[in-house]
C-alpha cells in the first residue's frame, strides 16, 4: 500500500460521483439491508476500484455505496474483507483508509458474532465497549506506517464514548435490547472448540467474531471516532454446544437487522 494507491482509489470514486461523506459504515455478515435506506445512491463494485481487494464470501456483495441517509452524506461498505479469505491486514483495512480520504468524520461498524456471555441471547445486539485482538498481528505493523500516522497508537478508548452513550439512549428510547461488552476477534474461518469458548470467557470476552478489530485499529490510527455493534447470532455455551448452521446465523442476523438499522439511522440523525 502506498499513498498513490489510495489516491488512485479515491480519484476513481470521485469520478464515479462520490462526494464528501460525513459517515462511513461497514456492514457485517447478513447485515446488508441498510443500503435500502440510502437516497440517491452511487455504487462502485470493489472489483472496479483500483487497488481494492475483492470480496470472496458469498454473502458479502462487494460494493461501496455513496448517498444520503437522514440528510447526512454516507459511504457504506456492503461486504467487508476478512483474514480468513486469505487477505492480509493491509487488504482488510484498505477501505477504511479510502473512506477516510474521501472525508468521513466518524465510522459505524456492524458484525455478526457469537455470544460468549451466556446472559446474552441470539437475536440480541451488543454494543462493543472494548475488544481483544486474537488475530495474531496488527494492520499497523508495516515499514512505512509513519507516512500514514503515528506508529504507536493509543487504544485506551478505541470506541467513542460519546457515540456509545448516544446509542444506549436511542436503544432505551426505542425499546431495543442493546447489551454492552467486550468483543474478541479471531482469525477463523473455523468455529471455536469447547475449550476455546471456555478460554474466551476466562479472558473476559462477551462475544467472538472474525472481523472488526483490524478496522478499528486503523480508524484509531486515523483518529476517526468509532461505534460498533455486534448482532449475536449464536450462543457459545461449551457445555451445551450444538453444531453451527451458517444459514441459520445469516437468518438470525437478518431478523435482527431492522433494529440495528434503526439504531444507526437514529444515531446518524443525532451526530
Amino acid at each position: 500500500m502506498t499513498k498513490q494507491h489510495l489516491e488512485e482509489s479515491v480519484a476513481y470514486l470521485r469520478q464515479k460521483g462520490f462526494g464528501k461523506p460525513e459517515i462511513g459504515i461497514v456492514l457485517g455478515t447478513g447485515l446488508g439491508k441498510l443500503v435500502d435506506e440510502i437516497e440517491n445512491p452511487v455504487e462502485a463494485h470493489y472489483n472496479h476500484i483500483p487497488f481494492f481487494p475483492l470480496a470472496t464470501v458469498e454473502f458479502h456483495t462487494g460494493k461501496l455505496i455513496y448517498g444520503t441517509i437522514a440528510n447526512k452524506k454516507v459511504v457504506v461498505m456492503q461486504g467487508r474483507f476478512h483474514l480468513y479469505e486469505g487477505y492480509d491486514f493491509m487488504d482488510v483495512t484498505y477501505p477504511i483508509r479510502v473512506m477516510h480520504l474521501l472525508g468521513i468524520e466518524s465510522l459505524f461498524i456492524s458484525n455478526a458474532a457469537g455470544a460468549i456471555n451466556l446472559d446474552y441471547k441470539k437475536g440480541e445486539m451488543m454494543l462493543i465497549e472494548d475488544h481483544i485482538n486474537l488475530q495474531g498481528g496488527s494492520p499497523l505493523a508495516f515499514k512505512n506506517v509513519a507516512e500514514f500516522g503515528d506508529r504507536f497508537v493509543d487504544m485506551i478508548e478505541p470506541y467513542d464514548p460519546k457515540m456509545r452513550k448516544h446509542l444506549k439512549e436511542i436503544a432505551t428510547r426505542e425499546g431495543i435490547i442493546l447489551k454492552s461488552g467486550v468483543y474478541a476477534s479471531v482469525v477463523g474461518p473455523q468455529l471455536e472448540t469447547k475449550a476455546e469458548y471456555r478460554m474466551l470467557k476466562i479472558l473476559g470476552a462477551d462475544a467472538v467474531g472474525m472481523s472488526t478489530v483490524p478496522e478499528v485499529i486503523v480508524a484509531n490510527h486515523l483518529r476517526l471516532p468509532i461505534v460498533a455493534v455486534s448482532v449475536l447470532t449464536d450462543e457459545c455455551d461449551p457445555d451445551n454446544l450444538q453444531p453451527v448452521n451458517i444459514q441459520e446465523i445469516i437468518e438470525i442476523a437478518g431478523s435482527t437487522e431492522p433494529n440495528m438499522i434503526k439504531l444507526f439511522i437514529e444515531l446518524i440523525k443525532e451526530i
